[in-house]
């Protein structure tokens, strides 16, 4: 290693407290994801409404966010990467603000939506503006631990929303995002460069937006409402969505202007098999992260505040993951790496299969601590990969296009474990056990699939193909 590369890929102070403050809007809208999750009883109880429609609550901010997603590109490349994600902060902080001035379930679900909206343009506005400032030779580094964020809010969510309701009533849920995203504000004004817009003259794909956002919301809707229970307007919203997306791929192939997220980008390597690799991902990490805190309050009878501590490992796992994977990232193959953290995600999913036999706590912790530490050897190196290959006016529609594949399939893999829960109950009866047991085989089948997926990123390491000077 040459003296050129130290200083090539040295991460100063400023840029440090960059990735920091950044960090602070992915943390919010990560953790608000799942922190009010463990209040749904709480607001049921304050509302007076049943269980099924405070969980609205929960399903308008994911249906928002999956909405924002596609047009954080744009709004990055028309407006600057910083506006567009101060202003995502101010849309989150006063839509977390709403949420607790308000007075009836239509208020609040009507306040998550805006607060989905900021959150949803946080994490793809926050990657690409980050990546643009630290240069291709740090981006890897930088993303390694900004990529361990979306690993700890399954963790930390259930610890930070019973802690709050142990001392405070339900409006503290949302009201703790206020100092955290006024702080951000602040610092980001301050110490956050603000790199010019890369695409300033080019139009809004009013036609896109139209067929990919709403498509993308009614299938998330569709399959949200098919793993509580099968029905036919579950399955007409799953179809229209699916043909929404069908007629925004036909559109993006076809439009002589630029799409919101161009399918083309796909046949690309190394995006094509990055993002089946990511999706699939989502999958068997979201997957799992909504059966095991599901059987253990369900089936153990733990409470969310327990369940989130026996998680905690998987947290854990993930910090350590990062923190290794920060050191040797620009120097490993992203194949070799990847392939490491999918074994270690599928050996850490083995023992859920054999759930029925109960294991021991000791045994669910310590296959939580693998699998923590294997997510965060995948994420960051396939992130990486992309944003060290592709030309930096492009970055912020390339972001934008992997976080909603991620997010897609989190949402996706949780409702098809969800519906697959459904029929091994019913199959098994009494049997709860043995339900949730057969479920994780298919959590197993989505890492397999990654694997598959993951076999066809490079072989050598992002260093290889920066320019020469930068090395």
């Amino acid at each position: 290693m040459t003296g050129g590369h130290d200083g090539a890929t040295k991460i100063d102070a400023s840029l440090l407290r960059t990735a920091f403050i950044l960090v602070l809007g992915t943390f919010m809208a990560s953790l608000d994801g799942t922190i009010v999750t463990v209040g749904v009883d709480t607001l049921a109880e304050e509302f007076g409404a049943p269980v099924t429609r405070i969980h609205w609550v929960t399903t308008a901010y994911l249906l928002a966010v999956v909405a924002a997603v596609p047009a954080s590109g744009w709004l990055s490349d028309r407006f600057g990467g910083r506006r567009t994600w101060l202003a995502a902060v101010a849309v989150f902080v006063a839509g977390s603000a709403l949420c607790a001035l308000a007075w009836s379930v239509p208020s609040l679900v009507a306040a998550r939506v805006l607060q989905g909206l900021g959150g949803g343009l946080l994490p793809p506005t926050g990657q690409a503006l980050l990546a643009r400032v630290a240069g291709p030779h740090r981006t890897g580094r930088l993303i390694s631990v900004v990529g361990v964020v979306p690993l700890l809010s399954p963790v930390l969510g259930p610890l930070a929303g019973g802690s709050v309701l142990a001392v405070a009533d339900w409006r503290w849920l949302f009201l703790v995002n206020l100092p955290v995203g006024l702080a951000a504000l602040l610092l980001a004004r301050r110490h956050v460069p603000a790199p010019p817009p890369t695409a300033r003259g080019v139009p809004f794909d009013v036609r896109g937006a139209v067929l990919m956002s709403p498509g993308l919301a009614l299938l998330m809707f569709g399959l949200t409402m098919y793993g509580d229970r099968a029905s036919a307007s579950a399955l007409a919203a799953v179809l229209a969505g699916l043909a929404m997306l069908a007629g925004f791929v036909v559109h993006g192939l076809r439009t002589s202007g630029v799409p919101l997220i161009d399918p083309r980008m796909f046949t690309r390597p190394p995006l094509g098999a990055a993002a089946l690799a990511l999706l699939m991902l989502g999958a068997a990490v979201f997957g799992t992260m909504f059966l095991l805190p599901l059987y253990l309050q369900s089936g153990d009878g733990l409470s969310a505040f327990q369940t989130g501590l026996l998680l905690t490992p998987q947290g854990i796992g993930a910090v350590a993951g990062s923190l290794l994977v920060q050191r040797i990232i620009n120097g490993t193959p992203p194949r070799r790496l990847v392939l490491t953290g999918l074994a270690l995600v599928v050996l850490g999913t083995a023992p859920f299969t054999q759930l029925a036999d109960d294991p021991p706590y000791a045994v669910i912790a310590g296959a939580l601590l693998v699998r923590g530490l294997g997510a965060a050897m995948i994420s960051a190196p396939v992130m990486n990969l992309v944003y060290s290959r592709i030309d930096s006016a492009h970055l912020a529609r390339a972001s934008g296009a992997l976080n909603l594949l991620n997010t897609v399939g989190g949402t996706v893999g949780t409702a098809a474990v969800a519906v697959i829960l459904n029929s091994r109950l019913d199959a098994r009866g009494t049997d709860v056990p043995s339900a949730y047991a057969d479920t994780f085989w298919w959590v197993l089948a989505f890492g397999l699939l990654a694997t598959i997926a993951a076999a066809r990123l490079p072989g050598t390491p992002p260093a290889a193909h920066l320019p020469q000077g930068k090395r």
